[in-house]
């Protein structure tokens, strides 16, 4: 890995640049990942049960075709990770009101308990990044995260008074059933 300056690169494209701007990528999601990795594997359950806890505890009630829309996974792969974690009572399924085939996903108390864990533990690694970076390379970091992210996602995660300045709204607030 190349050595990580300290200071300000006026030179920020060049490719040494851009290359170790990936390479921290990869190490940071590594590391990232390890805890939430390792209390997984206790219940058999690997990063894409993971993200699919993570979204439906941000979003009671989201429905499998929305959660699909975020994961951006096969219906085969969500409906494997989703008999997973309603069989080990994770994850609760239920038909929506209006529409029987529309099935909302909520986090169970043990699903919201493991979800709170894993989430604690990456929260404490990213607070402290924040606390010694500061608020001015945070606001930065998330710029640079969301220019990374493809366009019609980065409308939905702005916040909300940059999201109507740019004339998009943030991500929608799942229907209950």
């Amino acid at each position: 890995m190349a050595d990580i300056k300290s200071g300000v690169n006026p030179l920020f494209l060049r490719e040494e640049e851009l290359r170790q701007g990936m390479e921290l990528l990869f190490y940071a999601y590594r590391d990232f990942t390890d805890e939430a990795d390792a209390m997984l594997v206790r219940y058999k359950l690997g990063r894409a049960h993971h993200r699919a806890l993570y979204f439906v505890g941000r979003h009671p009630g989201i429905s499998v075709s929305e959660l699909l829309a975020i994961l951006r996974i096969t219906k085969q792969s969500l409906a494997r990770v989703l008999n997973d974690l309603v069989r080990q009572g994770f994850i609760t399924q239920t038909a929506g009101m209006s529409d029987r085939r529309r099935r909302h996903l909520e986090l169970t108390p043990k699903g919201l308990d493991l979800e709170r864990q894993i989430t604690e533990k990456q929260r404490t690694r990213i607070a402290r990044a924040y606390r010694q970076a500061g608020a001015e390379a945070v606001e930065g970091f998330r710029k640079v995260l969301l220019g990374i992210v493809n366009e019609h996602d980065r409308r939905l995660l702005q916040p909300p008074a940059a999201a109507e300045r740019a004339g998009s709204t943030t991500l929608p607030t799942p229907k209950r059933p």
